[in-house]
C-alpha cells in the first residue's frame, strides 16, 4: 500500500509538471502570436536623434507602442527628402517642419504629406552672435557677415527682420557654410548664424558662450511657426486611421512623460544617441520640457491661424510656387482626446 501510495503521489506530480510546461508553452505561444500580430510601422527622422524627438523614443523604450499594438522602427534619413519619401509611401511618419511641408503641398508636383502633431508649439529659432560681436537688434546686422545653410528661406528671415527695423538688407554680407558648426563658424568666419535656441542655444549656455540671441518670433510674430512636426501621407490617412490613432497615442505619452520627466526620459533619448553630448542633451531635455506643449492643453494641437499667418507670408515672400490651402495642410483629428 505505501508503494501504490508513493506511486500515486509521483504520477500526480508528473501530471502537474506536465500541465505546468503546457501552460508555460502555452503562454510563451500566446507571447509570441501576440509579437506577430504587432503592426510594423516606419518612422523617418529629420536628423540625427535629439532632443526634438525624446517623445518618440521614451514611447518605444516605455513600450507605449507596442501596448498599441505597433512595432515601430526609426529609421535616420540617409539620402532622400523626408517629405518626399514619406509622401511616397517609403514611410508611414516622418518628422517634418511647417515651411517643408507648406512648400510641399504648393510645389509644381505636390507632395501628398499632411502634418498631424507639433512637436514644439512655438518657433524657438533665431539669430545668435557672441556678445562682443554687438548685434543686438536686426538693424546691427549692416555691415555684418551671416554664416547661411545655403536656404531661400534664411534670407527671407533676414530680410523681414532688417526692413522692420529699417535697415538695409544690401548691407549685410552673406557666405554659405552649411558644413560648419555654429560655434566654428561665429569663431572663425561671420558674425551671426541662426540657430534653434533649444540645442545650439542651450549648448552655448553649457559652454559658457555668452551670446546675443534674436528670437524671430520676438521681432515679427509672423514668424512663429510650427518647427518640427510629425508627418504622414494622404494615403495612410484615408486607408489606415486606426493605426495613425494608435501611433499618435502611443507619441503623445512619450511627450508627456518627457515633460514630467526630463531626466529620465533623456536616457531614453541617449541609449540610442550615445555620442551626444550629456550635459547639453540633459540641460536641452529640461528646456524643452516647457515648450512641448506651451500654451495649450493637448501636446501636438496645432491652429489653423499658426498655418494661415506663416503661409501667407512665405507666399508674399516668393517662397511658394502657388497659393496655400492651410486648412488641408494639417490636422488634429488622430491626436488623443484630451
Amino acid at each position: 500500500m505505501k508503494k501504490l501510495g508513493l506511486c500515486f503521489l509521483i504520477l500526480i506530480i508528473l501530471i502537474g509538471s506536465l500541465a505546468g510546461c503546457k501552460s508555460q508553452k502555452n503562454d510563451e505561444s500566446g507571447t509570441l502570436d501576440e509579437a506577430k500580430k504587432l503592426e510594423k510601422v516606419t518612422l523617418i527622422l529629420d536628423w540625427l536623434p535629439n532632443t526634438n524627438h525624446t517623445g518618440i523614443y521614451t514611447a518605444l523604450e516605455k513600450g507605449y507602442f507596442a501596448q498599441e499594438g505597433l512595432e515601430v522602427e526609426i529609421i535616420q534619413p540617409q539620402e532622400g527628402d523626408v517629405n518626399a519619401l514619406v509622401g511616397a509611401g517609403k514611410g508611414d511618419f516622418g518628422i517634418s517642419f511647417q515651411e517643408q511641408v507648406t512648400m510641399a503641398r504648393c510645389a509644381k508636383n505636390p507632395i501628398p504629406i499632411k502634418a498631424i502633431a507639433a512637436i514644439i508649439q512655438h518657433n524657438t529659432s533665431g539669430f545668435a552672435s557672441p556678445v562682443e560681436k554687438g548685434i543686438k537688434t536686426p538693424k546691427d546686422f549692416e555691415g555684418k557677415k551671416y554664416g547661411s545653410w545655403g536656404t531661400d528661406l534664411e534670407r527671407a528671415f533676414l530680410k523681414t527682420l532688417m526692413e522692420k527695423e529699417g535697415a538695409d538688407f544690401n548691407k549685410l554680407e552673406i557666405l554659405d557654410i552649411a558644413s560648419y558648426d555654429f560655434f566654428t563658424s561665429v569663431t572663425k568666419d561671420v558674425d551671426f548664424q541662426w540657430i534653434f535656441y533649444g540645442w545650439d542655444g542651450i549648448a552655448a549656455e553649457v559652454k559658457n558662450f555668452p551670446i546675443n540671441f534674436i528670437k524671430l518670433q520676438d521681432v515679427d510674430p509672423q514668424l512663429d511657426f510650427y518647427t518640427p512636426v510629425i508627418i504622414t501621407n494622404e494615403k495612410l490617412i484615408n486607408d489606415n486611421p486606426e493605426m495613425i490613432k494608435k501611433f499618435l497615442r502611443a507619441v503623445s505619452k512619450g511627450y508627456e512623460f518627457a515633460i514630467e520627466n526630463p531626466d529620465e526620459s533623456v536616457e531614453y533619448l541617449l541609449k540610442y544617441a550615445p555620442e551626444t553630448d550629456r550635459k547639453i542633451a540633459v540641460a536641452s531635455q529640461k528646456y524643452l520640457a516647457g515648450e512641448y506643449k506651451k500654451g495649450v492643453d493637448r501636446w501636438g494641437e496645432m491652429k489653423l491661424e499658426v498655418w494661415e499667418r506663416f503661409g501667407d507670408w512665405m507666399y508674399k515672400n516668393g517662397l511658394l510656387e502657388s497659393k496655400f490651402d492651410a486648412k488641408e495642410a494639417f490636422t488634429n483629428e488622430f491626436l488623443p482626446e484630451k
